[in-house]
């Protein structure tokens, strides 16, 4: 098989598909692996290390998009990547469709078969190839919103962890997932005072076990999420439905009552936002304003650290890059069930229904079609 790696083009996106050791890996088993010029440099993985191993360095990402049987990126294409979809072509990357109609459009249109990360799960039914992702993003969420409450970021001028004769900040975490445990770990470990909300009263009892009662739980209500929030200094959203739209959790009129120069980490606005207030921001320009609250709501939070995000998230998918490439596509989804719901279009269908409901569009189960 012919594996294409294009260099990302989503705003400040420095991770890169597949590492080194990765195409090493791939050249080793018979397949060829091409390599887009620059596409490792920013997640310090430079055009040698690949050529060092086998891999081909092609100049121009049309000529990666154009030879390859499948691509392999990080992130969903943006626009002008999408004149290089055609039938035949396989896709492997996060897609995040459930808010995107139209790239969800042009890949059913030339019948690309869409492979999501964000949707394959493994034999215990978690989602492996999110959950690296989902552990820089909570940790990062952390360091973002304590530097964006200092004042020059427009926040309250708020040291999280205080300092003795000061009280510390308050961290209210919505959701008790990958991402609120991850940014718990960080609040915690700065001195804050932390509250996690989520809806399974079983999650936060094992919360309470795991930070051994060090920070406060509360089950998930309008009631409690309205005070929490108001208390907050920094309000990190974390809230995750497999594949939709994140429902909003916090709403506009909660945010209007938060603490002015308060900051808010919505790490669900991939997939919509978990915030009513919050809309998709760049590593460009990723903040904004509203009633006085900063907002953070970057859609690709761990690009800011690539080394770390690309060896992460590249120790997770590369298996199965590895058994796509070995199997052939539509052997490798037959064999695992668990990858086949990572596949979110195939051959013009859509075939994951959390995408299709929040499109309001047909949905395709995934297993009449590949048969």
């Amino acid at each position: 098989m012919i594996i294409g790696v294009p260099k990302e083009v989503k705003d400040h996106e420095s991770r890169v598909g597949i590492t080194p050791a990765g195409a090493k890996a791939l050249v080793e088993a018979g397949h060829k692996v091409l390599i887009e010029q620059n596409a490792g440099a920013l997640s310090s993985f430079p055009d040698d290390e690949y050529q060092a191993v086998g891999a081909e360095i092609v100049g121009a990402a049309a000529n990666v998009w154009g030879n390859a049987d499948m691509v392999v990126k990080v992130k969903e294409p943006v626009e002008q990547e999408y004149w290089h979809f055609r039938e035949g072509l396989t896709l492997f990357t996060y897609l995040h469709l459930a808010p995107l109609k139209d790239l969800t459009e042009k890949l059913l249109s030339k019948k690309v078969l869409g492979i999501a990360y964000e949707t394959v799960k493994d034999r215990a039914n978690t989602l492996p190839l999110l959950t690296p992702m989902s552990e820089v993003a909570g940790r990062l969420s952390v360091q973002v919103g304590a530097t964006y409450l200092q004042k020059e970021h427009g926040g309250r001028g708020l040291l999280l962890g205080g300092v003795p004769g000061t009280l510390p900040g308050n961290v209210t975490i919505i959701g008790g997932g990958i991402v609120g445990t991850n940014a718990a770990k960080m609040a915690l470990g700065l001195g804050a005072s932390v509250t996690i909300v989520d809806l399974s009263l079983n999650r936060l009892r094992e919360i309470d076990d795991i930070f051994n009662g060090r920070m406060k739980t509360l089950a998930s209500n309008s009631y409690n999420i309205e005070k929490a929030a108001a208390e907050a200094d920094l309000l990190i959203g974390g809230v995750l439905i497999p594949g939709a739209a994140a429902p909003k959790i916090v709403t506009a009129a909660m945010v209007s009552k938060m603490k002015k120069g308060a900051v808010i980490v919505d790490v669900a606005i991939d997939q919509g936002g978990c915030i009513e207030t919050a809309r998709p921001t760049t590593h460009s320009d990723p903040s904004y304003t509203v009633d006085g609250v900063v907002h953070y709501c970057v859609t690709n939070m761990p690009a800011a650290v690539p080394n770390t995000s690309t060896l992460a998230l590249t120790n997770a998918t590369f298996p199965y890059v590895l058994k796509l490439a070995n199997q052939g596509a539509i052997a490798a989804l037959n064999s695992d069930a668990g990858f086949a719901e990572g596949v979110n279009t195939y051959n013009g269908k859509l075939t994951y229904k959390a995408v299709a409901d929040a499109q309001g569009v047909e949905y395709t189960p995934v297993a009449s079609l590949l048969g």
